[in-house]
């Protein structure tokens, strides 16, 4: 039947070529390929941008202004399109009072349950709020913690206002903030701050928020003069500007859990109501298992129905491997992949079906007995009538495809093409860079390195781990492994610690994704352009600035973006390719210069290969020669890092800190979103590291590195307080005849 299929008719977002495919609905597909080559194109910014579009398109234009825009993808047509619901791999929201409670709302149906049927009585479902001012801890204000400020480490009590005696972005001489303590007319500016009165000194550091009678003349008319330390805590410490300043932050400030709500974040009054002996602020720290435990054993009638939906939503979370998690963990502590399969879950309950669920690479993040678990959610998800549409690179979960779709041949513009669609006993068959891969299994490794000494990692008891010693080889790849949740990261962070006080030079590379904008290029993250710009100049007797599209040299018209962005007021904003420079970003005059016969556009047009080749004598080859080993050398040098995935921007930072010598490099998942292909080759890479006198280790699921290692550490069982445990250290061919039940059984 013709509706049976989502019929895809030449597409060309991004890198595609004229693609079109069609998508069984009802089924579960998986597109794969090596990394870059166009499977997000098609899968997101094509099919799902175009469905989100389309339904956007039903609500009233007042509604529509209020929801996020997809611009239209370039394809000349989709039928038969359901509604799609992308589940990406983004962190959730760190806003530090959502927690995984509030996002599931199992936390919102534990309140209703408290107010029923909690003894004693104390109100209804908002009193059981740590966001509501009924239910809030009064000392820390529903936020589980308190910060105490060192007042010493921020202020130099030897100088004056006019010294700039804090330090602070913002607070410096001169500097905006400072100005509300200098035009106040209450200090004396050349007046050390160690000599203020007691009086003085109250009012500098910890004076209320409040109108200035007869202020002088420069003060601002409806400004409102406030101490320093109430301004910090309340514009700075529980803003986003936390973030930007952590490292100034954590100089002067500490912080600590709650010494009334421990932690609990709710009040005296809520935690007095109790079901079976338990308040709602103890349910809250039981791992998600315990929880279903203890609902189970409340056995009252009002009760009832409340249960049902808490239960439901909890074995949802368990059975997709989240056993270990407990509501009251904050959102911002999760990793990419435990939000997907929060999102997953949360799907996973609701009445909805026919719709088309879109998800990017479900397996990151993930060890094979969690991915086993996921494989189970999927096939949920599809046999409740819905079409599923994976980006995967995983075998485990490429097999339990219903049909496959391989987007290659290579990377960049190598791609974009169809390599293969059908069932995977016939894509076994092929010839493709990703069923040749999958057939050749990394074999265990056999020959492995002696280590130059050991870092010892003594009685670690960060997070869940449970107060273990253990050793670091030096100078081997050793790979940290165990599921999701079981103290991979924790141990990482002592490793690091240790490290450090063993005085080796450390380089951490984690999966937080390098600050980008349209603006940034592979370019701008390498810092060379400056020195292109420079040869240019020299070349051409002009200034630099000429040959920046930030600067001079920007085209007037788009002002250096090369696309004009339209605003449609109810529709979608329209990108052009801008008319006066055709996209080059530049003015026409900076193309009247060249350097070897090339113009500044020329140059930025070259892949990284092309320019390492041309830039062959200069003092930054090295630096592009590192983008090519980390296996990026197919990018343009303009190209925007926002069209580059987690996995290519995971190496773009490792390219910045090779050729290092006695160095420890920590690595978080750094397979992550990377084709099998792509992973030998990384690999190599850290085997080179290793050649090269310094310590690589991993944290790892990949069955391809755990393979490799010299050295592996497992720890388990489980996650979250059934994890912390070192279950076994060794080389992977003793974990593989150890009869061990977590990794090895996979090997």
């Amino acid at each position: 039947m013709k509706n049976e299929y989502i019929q895809i008719c030449n597409a060309t977002q991004n890198n595609l070529k004229n693609v079109s495919v069609k998508i069984p609905k009802h089924q579960l597909t998986v597109v794969t390929g090596v990394s870059g080559s166009g499977k997000s194109s098609l899968v997101f910014d094509t099919l799902a941008a175009e469905s989100r579009r389309e339904l956007n398109d039903t609500f009233s234009s007042y509604i529509q202004h209020m929801l996020p825009k997809y611009g239209r993808p370039t394809v000349e047509k989709i039928e038969n399109l359901p509604v799609a619901i992308p589940i990406e791999q983004k962190k959730l929201s760190a806003n530090s009072r959502s927690t995984v409670g509030t996002y599931t709302e199992i936390y919102t149906f534990l309140r209703l349950l408290f107010s029923r049927v909690g003894k004693p009585f104390i109100g209804y479902s908002d009193s059981f709020s740590f966001n509501h001012p009924d239910g809030k801890c009064p000392i820390c204000d529903g936020l589980g913690y308190v910060t105490e400020m060192d007042i010493h480490k921020l202020i130099d009590f030897n100088k004056s206002l006019n010294e700039s005696p804090i330090d602070f972005p913002t607070f410096g001489f001169d500097a905006w903030r400072w100005k509300r303590y200098a035009y106040s007319g209450l200090f004396d500016l050349d007046k050390k701050i160690k000599d203020y009165s007691p009086e003085e000194l109250e009012l500098l550091l910890n004076a209320p928020q409040q109108k200035l009678k007869n202020p002088p003349a420069q003060w601002p008319k409806t400004a409102l003069y406030e101490g320093i330390i109430p301004r910090i805590n309340r514009s700075i410490l529980h803003k986003d500007d936390a973030k930007r300043h952590k490292k100034q932050i954590d100089s002067f400030v500490t912080t600590k859990i709650c010494p009334e709500c421990r932690g609990n974040r709710v009040n005296r009054r809520v935690r007095s109501c109790k079901i079976n002996g338990k308040s709602i602020a103890d349910t809250v720290q039981l791992s998600l298992e315990e929880l279903v435990e203890f609902i189970e054993t409340i056995d009252i009638d009002l009760a009832q129905e409340i249960k049902e939906e808490i239960l439901s939503r909890l074995h949802a979370l368990i059975n997709i491997g989240l056993n270990y998690l407990t509501l009251g963990r904050s959102t911002g502590s999760l990793s990419g992949g435990e939000a997907q399969r929060i999102r997953i879950a949360k799907h996973i309950t609701n009445a909805l079906n026919d719709v088309l669920y879109v998800l990017d690479e479900p397996s990151a993040g993930l060890h094979p007995k969690d991915i086993d678990r996921i494989k189970m959610a999927l096939r949920i998800l599809r046999d409740k009538g819905n079409t599923v549409v994976l980006v995967e690179h995983n075998p485990q979960l490429i097999e339990i495809a219903d049909y496959i779709i391989d987007v290659g041949p290579k990377a960049g513009e190598a791609g974009g093409e169809i390599q293969f669609t059908g069932s995977y006993a016939d894509f076994m068959k092929q010839d493709t860079a990703t069923s040749i891969a999958i057939r050749s299994k990394v074999a265990l490794k056999t020959k492995n390195r002696e280590p130059k000494g050991m870092l010892a990692v003594k009685n670690v008891t960060g997070h869940n781990l449970q107060g273990f010693s253990t050793n670091i080889p030096l100078q081997t790849l050793t790979v940290l492994c165990g599921v999701a949740g079981s103290g991979k990261s924790s141990l990482g962070e002592e490793i690091l610690q240790a490290a450090i006080e063993q005085e080796l030079e450390v380089v951490s590379i984690s999966q937080k994704s390098i600050g980008v904008n349209l603006r940034s290029t592979p370019l701008t993250y390498l810092n060379i352009f400056g020195d292109i710009r420079q040869l240019f100049a020299e070349e051409n007797n002009v200034s630099p600035a000429l040959f920046s599209y930030n600067s001079q040299g920007a085209c007037p018209h788009c002002k250096g973006k090369g696309v004009i962005v339209s605003n449609m007021a109810f529709m979608d904003d329209v990108v052009t390719t801008c008319e006066s420079c055709q996209g080059t970003r530049y003015k026409p005059e900076v193309l009247s210069y060249t350097y070897r016969n090339k113009t500044i556009v020329n140059i930025l047009d070259m892949t990284v290969t092309e320019s390492r080749d041309f830039f062959n004598d200069t003092p930054f080859k090295n630096k592009l020669q590192t983008i090519v080993e980390v296996g990026l050398g197919y990018l343009r040098l303009h190209q925007s890092l926002s069209t580059l995935s987690g996995g290519e921007l995971q190496r773009l930072k490792l390219a910045n800190q090779l050729y290092k010598k006695g160095a420890l490099y920590l690595l978080d998942e750094p397979t992550d979103g990377l084709h099998l292909t792509d992973i030998n080759n990384l690999l190599n890479l850290f085997n080179q590291l290793v050649d090269n006198g310094n310590t690589v280790v991993l944290l790892e699921h990949h069955l391809s590195a755990i393979r490799q290692a010299d050295w592996l550490i497992e720890l388990g069982p489980e996650g979250g307080t059934k994890g912390g445990k070192l279950m076994f250290e060794g080389t992977p061919l003793e974990l593989a005849n150890s009869g061990d039940k977590i990794t090895g059984i996979y090997l």
